[in-house]
């Protein structure tokens, strides 16, 4: 029989970007991450190695709120497509993490065609 452990567990934003970024992008109606910052009005889509680029975690001590920058597929419910992306995140990162998530913030970068 083994005894309990005990102590703290801290998991760094990074890592909780990771997995909300694959999370976002199982989702329907997503093509990419986008760079939160737009160059010439333009979203830059991010390939998979950068995708911890396209996702802000900031903490406030008891949870923490996720920023979103994807970029959407050209003919999809925006709305609807943005709310599963949220809820689908919110879900993947506390459960995976044990993570209170307070808010997921979704920003569409762009809308593309997918090939």
């Amino acid at each position: 029989m083994t005894a309990p452990c005990t102590g703290e567990i801290q998991i760094g934003n990074d890592v909780l970007g990771d997995i909300a970024g694959y999370a976002t992008l199982e989702c329907y109606g997503i093509v990419g991450m986008a760079s939160p910052t737009l160059r010439d009005g333009v979203a830059q889509l991010l390939s998979l190695d950068k995708l911890r680029k396209g996702v802000r975690v900031t903490s406030d001590g008891e949870g923490v709120v996720i920023d979103l920058y994807v970029v959407a597929e050209y003919g999809t419910n925006l709305a609807e497509v943005a709310h599963n992306m949220s809820e689908r995140v919110k879900y993947v990162v506390s459960s995976s993490a044990e993570v209170r998530v307070d808010a997921v913030n979704v920003h569409i970068q762009g809308i593309k065609v997918r090939k």
